[in-house]
């Protein structure tokens, strides 16, 4: 049959990019450095060091990790491969359906495989910290901020990733004033690092008697959760610490007591605060991880030596400035006004499909590369 010869010619033209993501992935690299750990960890006395026991083992998962995924996809392009060749020599129509779905999920897997690749910097591999904030405009923003919540905790639950709710605050009537996320899974901030910005809607709002048509704006803040390994100095005087009862989402059970934690950074003026935990303690804890991956992304991204020098940067939240458009009125659509990447399916993309956007931003930088 033609259509099983076509298929023969398009997988077979599917081998130089796997190839390729090979040479990319280093996997010869990867092997010896796997063989020098294990051959490490064989050694009289190497539990005896655990700081360093633990950070070998998990090197050597993260490794074996790498080289067995790429493994799986050769041997399932040579299973595509087989299918198609017995279809050929059995001339099998039955077959078709089979090949056609194994290959369309194969080249799909292959891409995302590559997208990966190109998350090579020092903090892609972290968990995400995300923190939304409406914009001007009163309920309409804050309802925005909140569907914007929404869509990225349902694309985390697309992607098997968990998130934790870290601060939350009622907007008057509806939706959220702000909220923060941590959200946990391989490569979080590498890929949810594109989705820092101002994100803008147009719809006719539903807290508008008249149904006019209005638009809103809010500010998704997108930074990586930074562990202890990395140094970062903050003196105790430069931090203000301010206690207050918690309110919003699951604040029910806390609320009685002044559990909820703010703290503010004096030289910088970041303010960042949690309260979706039952202790003052645990609040404090996840606000100084927050402060310290702020610190420490501002400083990378400003190439900055001292905290003293470092000063956030202030998004305006307003026409001009958004990253991204959704559109639901007088038609449906969500555009990236950086790569021109855009979805009609404005349902899928409130949803969680984000991967096209994403993946459109990562090609974008590795082009300038």
């Amino acid at each position: 049959m033609i259509e099983y010869e076509d298929y023969k010619v398009k997988i077979n033209g599917l081998k130089p990019a796997l190839d390729g993501l090979g040479d990319a992935l280093k996997l010869g690299d990867a092997r010896a450095e796997i063989a020098r750990l294990e051959e490490e960890s064989a050694k009289d006395g190497f539990w005896s060091d655990l700081e360093n026991s633990q950070k070998v083992q998990q090197r050597l998962k993260q490794l074996k990790n790498k080289c067995d995924k790429y493994d799986r996809l050769v041997g399932r392009w040579e299973d595509v491969l087989t299918l198609c060749q017995m279809a050929i020599e059995e001339n099998d129509d039955s077959l078709l359906p089979e090949l056609e779905a194994d290959y369309a999920a194969f080249e799909k897997d292959l891409e995302n495989a590559r997208l990966e690749t190109l998350l090579s910097g020092e903090y892609d591999g972290m968990n995400a910290i995300l923190s939304f904030h409406a914009g001007a405009g009163g309920t309409e923003a804050q309802d925005w901020t909140q569907m914007l919540y929404r869509m990225y905790t349902r694309w985390a639950e697309r992607h098997g990733m968990k998130y934790t709710l870290l601060d939350y605050l009622d907007g008057e009537e509806a939706g959220i004033k702000s909220a923060s996320i941590l959200i946990e899974g391989e490569n979080a901030y590498g890929y949810l690092k594109s989705e820092s910005g101002i994100h803008r809607l147009v719809r006719v709002s539903p807290f508008d008697a008249s149904g006019r048509r209005h638009t809103s704006f809010a500010a998704v803040e997108v930074i990586p959760e930074i562990d202890d390994s990395v140094e970062i100095d903050i003196r105790p005087e430069d931090i203000e610490m301010q206690v207050y009862r918690s309110s919003g989402a699951g604040g029910q059970h806390v609320n009685k007591t002044s559990s909820a934690v703010r703290l503010i950074h004096l030289p910088t003026g970041i303010v960042v605060s949690c309260q979706t935990e039952r202790s003052q303690h645990q609040n404090r804890e996840y606000a100084m991880r927050m402060l310290r991956s702020k610190l420490v992304e501002i400083k990378e991204r400003e190439h900055l030596d001292k905290i003293s020098d470092i000063k956030g940067e202030q998004m305006k939240i307003e026409w001009g400035s958004q990253i991204r458009s959704y559109v639901f009125m007088p038609y449906t659509l969500a555009k990236d006004h950086r790569t021109n990447f855009e979805n009609g399916n404005i349902n899928a993309v409130m949803d969680g499909d984000l991967d096209g956007f994403i993946n459109a931003y990562l090609n974008m930088q590795a082009g300038r590369e």
